[in-house]
């Protein structure tokens, strides 16, 4: 009969919503993961080294700390617990702080009577069968969910920074943006991709202005001391390509290099309002022109002085 009271009796401790938040908040502020290697594990836990005999505050722990911690545990070589930062000694009669929580919630003291012990003992069997359980199982997931989160957001700000960055290199570079009536629009930018000059060149049919538009890019490279002219991959692709070509064979006191990058977003971007935003003077094609010299992707095709990738 006892034992059946006592199950009861753990079971409305254990499920006391407003106790197992002060408890909860209780262990985020004095708990502390503990890890240790499991026994035999030493050798092959060898990169998990720092961590055998580790303890740090749950808070505390950074996000790249404790993902190495869980995968040590899911690896098989590390324990890990949670414990307070300052654990009572049961030797020395010092009353553990969760338990004397549980206990005040619902009364229990020591007058000296029959039941006062039973009671007591009731109280730490709910703690440490049943309620530390769960508490832990419910703050290491949060903490591995807190680090899982973080080290998403660390991953997409580095792939943010990896994504706007030159993958060619940092050069000035004349953009090309092939067309056939319209003309070949002209952006060049600097190595940051700061525009610096714009033109419209006609080499193509049916003005086919061949030698004045390698003159105009040439003035334009000396002037910027452009390195790499990026040619978008649309209509009038190859032959706007044979023109940078000729123009590396031509001037090769420039040292240019030569790439085709995909034109995919060119058109959304000059069109976008953040484009008017940025070039509000800019006719539409040529802001097309300056997202094309921007592009910097690895080539589809590429040449330094007709022949080798961009240096």
């Amino acid at each position: 009969m006892l034992d059946g009271a006592r199950q009861i009796l753990m079971e409305q401790f254990s499920e006391d919503a407003e106790l197992l938040a002060e408890l909860r908040a209780y262990l985020e502020t004095h708990g502390c993961v503990k890890s240790t290697v499991i026994p035999g594990k030493e050798s092959e836990a060898g990169k998990f080294q720092d961590y055998f005999a580790y303890s740090e505050a749950i808070l505390a722990i950074p996000s790249h700390r404790a993902l190495a911690l869980f995968r040590g545990r899911n690896e098989g070589l590390l324990q890990l617990a949670l414990v307070l930062d300052s654990a009572p000694d049961d030797k020395a009669g010092t009353p553990h702080p969760c338990e004397a929580r549980i206990a005040r919630r619902f009364g229990i003291v020591d007058q000296g009577r029959p039941a006062d012990r039973w009671l007591a003992e009731t109280v730490r069997w709910s703690w440490r069968i049943k309620v530390s359980l769960h508490l832990e199982l419910e703050l290491m997931s949060a903490l591995r969910e807190r680090a899982e989160a973080e080290a998403i957001r660390v991953f997409g700000a580095n792939l943010h920074d990896l994504l706007l960055a030159a993958p060619a290199g940092k050069h000035a570079t004349i953009g090309l943006d092939p067309g056939l009536r319209t003309g070949v629009k002209v952006a060049v930018v600097d190595a940051t991709g700061k525009l610096l000059d714009t033109a419209t060149i006609y080499p193509h049919e049916p003005r086919r202005d061949w030698d004045g538009s390698l003159h105009t890019l040439a003035l334009l490279a000396r002037r910027h001391q452009v390195d790499l002219i990026s040619i978008g991959n649309g209509t009038a692709s190859r032959e706007t390509d044979r023109l940078a070509a000729d123009l590396i064979r031509q001037q090769p006191d420039l040292r240019l290099s030569k790439v085709v990058v995909s034109e995919a977003g060119a058109s959304v971007y000059s069109a976008s309002e953040y484009a008017s935003r940025e070039f509000p003077e800019l006719d539409v094609s040529l802001r097309g022109a300056v997202s094309i010299a921007r592009a910097w992707r690895l080539p589809q095709s590429a040449g330094t002085q007709g022949s080798a990738a961009p240096r």
